[in-house]
């Protein structure tokens, strides 16, 4: 993705601010006093960030915010004229669109349900009488999409993508990090007070045993499972994510647990061996270990456990004091929030998620698209697009590092590379799905309990290349993993594109996000993956020590950094996307440089607001990296989440461009220019 599970670290980052999408370089706003080749953000962004707050109600704002709140308020006007006029509700995913919307506006509605509407799961956590009904009852909350401790999901075999296949992952911590259960610092000791009170809350609001002693051995039963959980930077591994399994191979590597009645139970399916003929077990340690807990912690605790889950699950959809419990630990404590986000952008993030990509995603991408969709940025990003695949074919050409053998096959990929733009041809249909407008918790389960009745169809079937996992109103991109990019309408506006811009703002902008998804697939965990997107080693052994070792240096280079005083950035953790950054910003620049020959001379030598067409295109992307981060979020982020901060992602990629200090004169030894430049591609 572009920035963004950034989303995550912005919690409620929809926002009603000062910030509105700019159509222009907002050339009045940079510092007269720090050079640009001292340090380019700041010069470009260090007076706005010094005026401005941020506001009670969000945990970030800057320019990726501002274009988010715009789609909010386009798609909230749009869902309440469908409210409004039932007569517009003319396919299944505007009648399920309006009746979810509509559930979550009505607050009185909400309380009169009060815990109705989990009460049936409640009910069956409760019924357990031995470890032997677990199998059961974690399924049932699988089909739900409450993966606690397991998360299941179908989706391509990463080795043969052609078709789909059950994976089962780690799952189930209610602290945003593994980490959290043992470290000694500060920040881990106030989250693990801060969700011990959160699950307390919870289990005293729906009248359950919230004793110390029940909230001890709650933190007790997740540490275990944070002992056993595989730290993130390591999930960045495809191989040691990948592991096929039989069921009875399954039950070997992890005994305690009745593997193959969870598996019937979780794909209500008598007709396979065991559930499933085979499946991938992302990270078998941790079965090993649930299996474990399953066979000796005592069901009480489990029942304490899978009560907090289902809670915590739907905990802002439900009355206030589970809705208030939710927003002080999530939105305070983790992200630094201060009040609430206004109602309708909060329901919307609850319907659809960070990327749309909830079970009723598409169905507001489908309300948004009504209203906001271009078929000029679609037709213009198209061309983008080329452009940028262009300069990505010259790049690999012109590598000394890589054996022509290698670069066949890097070809290849590149030019099977599908890319999926502005919107989907065709939205889903909802069959079986009936939503209800006065059940908002309700209507959660029921679109997770059919998405996941969708998903168990796909099983063992051909996976669908057309299918989107991102909503067209969301302000993002991705490479998927069939070898595809996607670029939502979302983001096909200002600041990333502006059909009334000159082209170096928008190669700086989309151009830009089009290099760095390109790249994705050819950074440290996507280049393993073939044209077709299975996970298959086309590298000579000698190219991939030569790439590993200009990742390593990325790597380094950023782990330098230090956003918070004692919090450096995680190289790791961001290594895929610190590489899509540092190879897509010169991909773009170079398609821009063809763009610039095409449109002749006049054009290329053309000034605007003093500005060559080389320094609008850093200028550009550097606006947009323009944010103010509360230090809550920015420490979630910091430890979360495998994007760096916006500054960096300035700062880097531009300072290891020679045309970047070419553009601004800036000479050896300046702060915004490398000693010795690191090219990825």
């Amino acid at each position: 993705m572009f920035p963004l599970r950034l989303i995550a670290a912005a919690a409620a980052s929809s926002l009603a601010l000062a910030v509105s999408p700019a159509r222009a370089l907002d050339v009045a706003s940079f510092s007269p006093d720090v050079p640009p080749c001292a340090d380019f953000y700041d010069y470009v962004n260090g007076p706005w960030v010094a005026r401005t707050e941020v506001p009670a109600e969000r945990t970030r704002i800057g320019s990726f915010d501002a274009l988010r709140v715009n789609n909010d308020r386009v798609l909230a006007a749009a869902l309440a004229e469908l409210v409004a006029k039932p007569e517009l509700r003319k396919t299944p995913g505007l009648k399920q669109a309006a009746a979810y919307y509509a559930s979550g506006m009505d607050l009185a509605a909400i309380e009169a349900q009060g815990l109705k509407p989990v009460k049936p799961l409640l009910d069956r956590v409760a019924s357990m009488k031995s470890a032997e009904d677990l199998p059961f009852v974690l399924a049932q909350l699988g089909r739900v999409g409450i993966a606690a401790p397991v998360g299941a999901s179908v989706r391509a075999d990463v080795k043969n993508t052609r078709v789909n296949v059950l994976t089962l992952s780690q799952s189930g911590l209610g602290l945003p990090d593994r980490d959290d259960y043992f470290k000694d610092t500060d920040i881990a000791k106030k989250l693990r007070a801060a969700y011990r009170l959160y699950a307390q809350r919870l289990l005293a609001s729906a009248g359950f045993d919230a004793t110390p002693a029940a909230l001890d051995a709650l933190m007790g039963f997740e540490a275990q499972l944070a002992e056993a959980t595989t730290p993130r930077a390591q999930l960045r591994d495809p191989l040691k994510v990948y592991n096929p399994m039989t069921t009875p191979e399954l039950a070997g590597k992890a005994p305690g647990l009745a593997w193959e009645a969870y598996l019937k139970a979780l794909t209500r399916s008598d007709t396979r061996a065991g559930g499933v003929e085979r499946l991938i077990v992302a990270q078998p340690d941790f079965m090993t270990r649930v299996a474990l807990m399953a066979e000796h912690i005592p069901l009480a605790a489990w029942q304490t456990y899978l009560r907090v889950r289902v809670l915590s699950n739907s905990a802002a959809r439900l009355p206030k004091a589970f809705a208030d419990a939710d927003f002080d630990y999530h939105g305070v404590a983790i992200g630094g929030q201060e009040q609430h986000a206004p109602r309708d952008e909060e329901v919307i993030l609850l319907i659809g998620g960070r990327t749309g990509g909830n079970p009723l995603g598409l169905a507001l991408g489908e309300a948004f698209v009504a209203k906001a969709f271009s078929p000029e940025a679609q037709r213009r990003a198209t061309l983008l697009i080329g452009d940028v695949k262009a300069a990505m074919k010259t790049r690999i050409q012109n590598l000394t590092w890589m054996s022509p053998e290698t670069k066949v096959k890097a070809l290849e990929k590149l030019e099977a590379m599908q890319p999926k733009i502005g919107a989907p041809a065709t939205w889903p249909a909802y069959d079986g799905l009936t939503l209800d407008a006065k059940d908002f918790a309700g209507n959660q389960l029921r679109a997770a309990a059919w998405f996941h009745g969708e998903q168990i169809k796909d099983l063992d079937r051909p996976s669908d290349r057309t299918r989107w996992t991102m909503s067209p109103y969301i302000v993002n991109a991705q490479a998927g993993g069939l070898n595809e990019i996607t670029f939502p309408a979302g983001i096909l506006q200002p600041p990333f594109f502006d059909a009334k811009a000159d082209d170096a703002v928008n190669y700086g902008g989309i151009g830009m996000v089009i290099g760095h998804e390109i790249v994705h697939h050819f950074d440290d965990r996507g280049r393993q993956f073939d044209s077709i997107g299975s996970l298959n080693d086309w590298w000579t052994a000698a190219d991939a020590q030569h790439y590993q070792a200009r990742a390593d240096r990325v790597v380094a280079l950023y782990e330098r950094y230090e956003p918070i005083k004692g919090t450096h950035i995680n190289g790791r953790l961001t290594l895929g996307e610190n590489i899509s950054d540092m190879a897509g910003m010169p991909i773009a620049f170079d398609a821009l440089q063809n763009a610039l020959r095409r449109a002749g001379p006049d054009k290329a030598a053309e000034k605007i607001d003093g500005f060559t067409p080389e320094q609008r295109f850093f200028l550009s992307n550097a606006m947009v990296w323009r944010n103010k981060t509360r230090e809550a979020a920015l420490l979630n982020q910091l430890r979360t989440d495998p994007h760096s901060p916006g500054k960096y992602r300035v700062l880097a990629p531009m300072s290891n461009m020679p045309e970047f200090a070419k553009a601004f004169n800036c000479k050896s030894g300046d702060p915004m220019v490398a000693a010795d430049p690191i090219q990825v591609w």
